[in-house]
């Protein structure tokens, strides 16, 4: 799919032709990274404190993604570099699926912070770790950083948009939060792949479509409303008779010391 645009030539109108062909790609390889996000910014509680982590979080990101981009033609001489993202990403996976529910009862398995300043910098990497995969995909496409940087950029602000809703939508759909944890997965394995043999890397076109589809099985099903269980009603019912009770006792008290007073 990407063979085409690699034979356009890197300046003049072929450049800015390409510039919505990076857009569109910054913002399919985000989907997975802004449900792991999102995940991450629910250890905070409190919505207005999950929002801030994620604003000042990808703004430390970008800065990330833009030394990257400046040094991309040197870091991908780097096996290293990539090798640790991918243990990162997979980290951040077994994390995810071995961990306990939390005590509430529900399943979310994201880490947990005491402070919104825990929370920015594992968000920042995070975004940095994806970022191996989709800048040195980006810089395959096109030489011109400033391209690059422009495509960047844009693909923060919609990883900003796409983390706010996934935020909210994490508490709507059952297999949201696998579904994109799994994704986390593969491109982590991705990273991984590219390390040990540059030939095993699954195309593009893989890739997309295996995250629609992990996504669609993400929101297939809607999280059912909470019900009060029948201890809680009984109990509920319990106190609403001894109130009862209590309001005629109280009464009856008053109507004896008026009797009593005549």
């Amino acid at each position: 799919m990407l063979d085409q645009l690699l034979d356009l030539s890197p300046g003049g109108m072929d450049a800015l032709l390409l510039l919505p062909v990076l857009i569109a790609l910054e913002a399919v390889l985000s989907a997975d990274n802004a449900i792991a996000l999102a995940a991450i910014a629910q250890g905070l509680e409190g919505e207005k404190m999950q929002r801030r982590a994620l604003n000042l979080g990808l703004v430390v990101a970008f800065g990330l993604r833009v030394v990257l981009i400046l040094t991309a033609t040197w870091v991908i001489q780097f096996w290293q570099f990539e090798l640790l993202g991918a243990a990162y990403l997979l980290w951040l996976v077994f994390q995810y699926f071995t961990s306990d529910d939390d005590k509430d009862g529900k399943e979310h398995h994201g880490p947990r912070f005491a402070s919104l300043w825990q929370a920015i910098p594992m968000i920042a990497v995070t975004d940095l770790a994806f970022s191996l995969d989709s800048v040195t995909t980006a810089i395959s496409i096109s030489q011109e950083t400033w391209l690059v940087l422009t495509g960047g950029a844009v693909g923060v602000i919609a990883l900003r948009f796409m983390a706010g809703l996934f935020i909210r939508w994490l508490d709507e759909f059952v297999h949201l939060e696998d579904a994109g944890y799994t994704t986390v997965a593969l491109v982590g394995l991705r990273l991984l792949a590219r390390v040990i043999n540059p030939e095993l890397v699954p195309p593009e076109w893989l890739m997309v479509t295996m995250i629609a589809l992990l996504f669609a099985w993400g929101f297939s099903k809607r999280a059912e409303p909470e019900e009060s269980k029948p201890e809680e009603l009984l109990a509920a019912g319990s106190n609403v008779e001894m109130d009862v009770e209590a309001v005629e006792a109280i009464a009856a008290e008053k109507e004896a010391q008026e009797v009593s007073a005549e």
